[in-house]
């Protein structure tokens, strides 16, 4: 889903946020140092997030048991075993071996996931934990690579399937939560947080879906992640009114507000979704162009509108 696409228009942000302060204020010295970690920190957080976000999307099609139906939802080039059953527990591997279905990474190590023998993943409140294990992508447009080790508890808090939504269904929610520690092509590494609610409402053809973000951390609330960049600078970014995007305008957000936030730098800046190319707030039906960025970096402020991507 597009969802990817409000975690780059959020992170795109931050790049031009470093970029544009330093112009702003015509602190040359600092503005390259803000411009390169921003920019650093927005790759990152992008490729992290899209690359967890897949192995989760596969883990919901093993628990949804697709892989049982249809090798059509089966994830390209991986296999999937699930002869380990150990006590009341059975687990099962994702192992992956070549190239994503799109053809723009290629992916190898596994993806773990254990529940209690009984548990149906359709049922309200199941919960399973999934681990990566030296879970390695390698972008083939770049050759770059990022290895991804971690342990996230994924729930399905409202029990039932995204099929169901508008057939005896009227909302599907599910939680993830847990840490991720990353480790780059240069050696370097950083350990990510995540607290993340998505809900789905509406029917297929036509999904809302809504995100919050319920992590606490340092004083902050309503946080979806949070964590160290690869320069050792804590990050924090809060949904303080939950996200909305629509099927029917391609997931693009159409409302909500996001904070990010670098408290080490003194430097803030709040997204607000929901714009048209006038820089007006979209009503009815109208789909979302733009956004809103107000940002501050100690006593200085602005606001710009910038396109979704």
């Amino acid at each position: 889903m597009k969802t990817k696409k409000l975690i780059r228009s959020g992170f795109l942000f931050l790049a031009m946020m470093g970029l544009t302060l330093g112009g702003c204020q015509k602190e040359k010295n600092n503005s390259n140092a803000d411009s390169s970690t921003l920019q650093q920190l927005a790759m990152d957080e992008e490729n992290i997030q899209n690359a967890s976000d897949d192995a989760m999307n596969d883990a919901n099609l093993v628990l949804s048991g697709s892989y049982l139906k249809s090798t059509q939802g089966w994830p390209c080039h991986a296999t999937i075993d699930s002869a380990n059953v150990e006590n009341d527990t059975i687990t099962y591997y994702i192992t992956y071996n070549g190239a994503s279905c799109n053809g723009r990474i290629n992916r190898t190590g596994q993806v773990e996931i254990k529940k209690q023998v009984g548990t149906h993943w359709g049922q309200a409140g199941a919960t399973v934990i999934v681990r990566l294990i030296n879970l390695t992508i390698t972008r083939v447009a770049n050759g770059k690579s990022l290895t991804l080790n971690g342990t996230k508890t994924y729930q399905n808090v409202s029990g039932g399937f995204i099929w169901q939504l508008g057939n005896g269904l009227d909302a599907l929610v599910h939680k993830v939560w847990g840490n991720i520690q990353a480790t780059f092509d240069d050696n370097s590494t950083r350990t990510w947080n995540v607290a993340r609610q998505r809900t789905f409402t509406g029917s297929l053809g036509n999904l809302v879906l809504t995100i919050d973000g319920f992590g606490t951390d340092a004083g902050f609330s309503s946080l979806v992640c949070w964590g160290a960049n690869r320069h050792g600078e804590n990050f924090y970014t809060q949904i303080t009114q939950s996200i909305v995007l629509k099927q029917s305008c391609e997931f693009d957000p159409c409302s909500g507000i996001k904070i990010h936030q670098i408290p080490a730098n003194s430097k803030s800046a709040t997204l607000t979704f929901g714009y048209n190319d006038q820089n007006e707030p979209i009503s009815g039906d109208e789909c979302p162009t733009r956004y809103r960025v107000d940002w501050v970096r100690n006593s200085h402020s602005g606001t710009m509108y910038l396109q979704l991507p």
